[in-house]
């Protein structure tokens, strides 16, 4: 039974990895940039839930708020930001280090300007749902209605993700335009407007992380720092060019770390996750699913 409540607890917080996981591949295959900013954008969009939530009490419309947050930030970053450095870029050398320099101040400068408007204590984030676990023929485990919520959120929204990248024009741009930008520009397309899409999407599912993870701890300017860790770890397993693997990937992590926290302690959490991601990269730098995962999702002619 301790095997099994443990294994639950780790689907429940591997769900919320996949989500940024597919974050941070969503935005890796439209601009190559690994935006390690993610935990910055996902943070402050869950603050910006969180003074919602304050405001009028009302978990619902901080979860919209927070999403929306998430996608203006995300569009904001990309136009402002990484298509300014893009194209100030004089070699491919400096267009490949820039953005990943430039991310890792931008999330210093999240950090900094969470701290000055909302403070640098931990704060509570409320759930709709109840954290107690559930009983069940007089046995409690731990699966509480809030994590079935969890679950339940980014299935949903997996699925909605799903749909629009494989059964809608706008999701064979976005994949066309990742995998063939010119012959996707020649056809008519507005590549820079299709690449502002995938980090206003990659926005949204960080702020909707946030607030998935967020009543599991306090809300502070660093405290997503781990989940873009882990995060990236499970985008790395599965593959970068792989929105399934990055999924899977992120599945595949939150059991695992559940497992070694469950029997070897919680301080054995982060080493391990830094032995998986390296690992991986030595073993199999294109992820698990990497390189069979992008030629499935590789559009036809456009």
């Amino acid at each position: 039974m301790n095997l099994i409540n443990t294994l639950i607890a780790g689907v429940s917080i591997g769900a919320v990895y996949s989500l940024i996981a597919f974050a941070l591949i969503l935005v890796w295959r439209s601009t190559r940039v690994v935006n390690f900013a993610q935990a910055g954008q996902a943070a402050f969009s869950t603050y910006v839930g969180l003074s919602i939530e304050k405001a009028f009490g009302n978990y619902w419309l901080s979860l919209i708020v927070a999403i929306i947050a998430g996608v203006l930030v995300g569009a904001f970053v990309e136009v402002v930001i990484v298509r300014f450095i893009v194209k100030r870029a004089t070699s491919a050398a400096t267009a490949t280090v820039a953005p990943v320099i430039a991310m890792l101040g931008l999330l210093g400068i999240f950090q900094g300007l969470m701290g000055l408007i909302w403070g640098g204590d931990y704060q509570p984030y409320p759930t709709a749902f109840s954290r107690d676990g559930i009983s069940i023929a007089g046995t409690q485990i731990p699966f509480s209605p809030s994590d079935l919520f969890v679950l339940l959120t980014v299935v949903v929204a997996m699925s909605i993700a799903a749909i629009i990248f494989q059964r809608t024009s706008l999701g064979l741009s976005m994949r066309a335009a990742a995998f063939a930008p010119e012959v996707t520009r020649l056809s008519g397309i507005r590549v820079s407007r299709i690449r502002t899409l995938g980090w206003a999407f990659a926005g949204g599912a960080g702020g909707l992380a946030g607030v998935l993870v967020a009543p599991t701890t306090f809300i502070a300017p660093n405290s997503f720092d781990l989940l873009l860790v882990f995060g990236f770890t499970a985008a790395v397993i599965g593959g970068l060019d792989s929105l399934i693997g990055g999924v899977l990937g992120g599945l595949a992590l939150g059991i695992g770390l559940s497992v070694v926290t469950g029997y070897l302690g919680g301080s054995y959490t982060f080493m391990t996750a830094f032995v998986l991601l390296i690992t991986i990269l030595l073993v199999r730098p294109q992820g698990i699913l990497g390189a069979r995962g992008a030629r499935r999702d590789r559009p036809g002619p456009v």
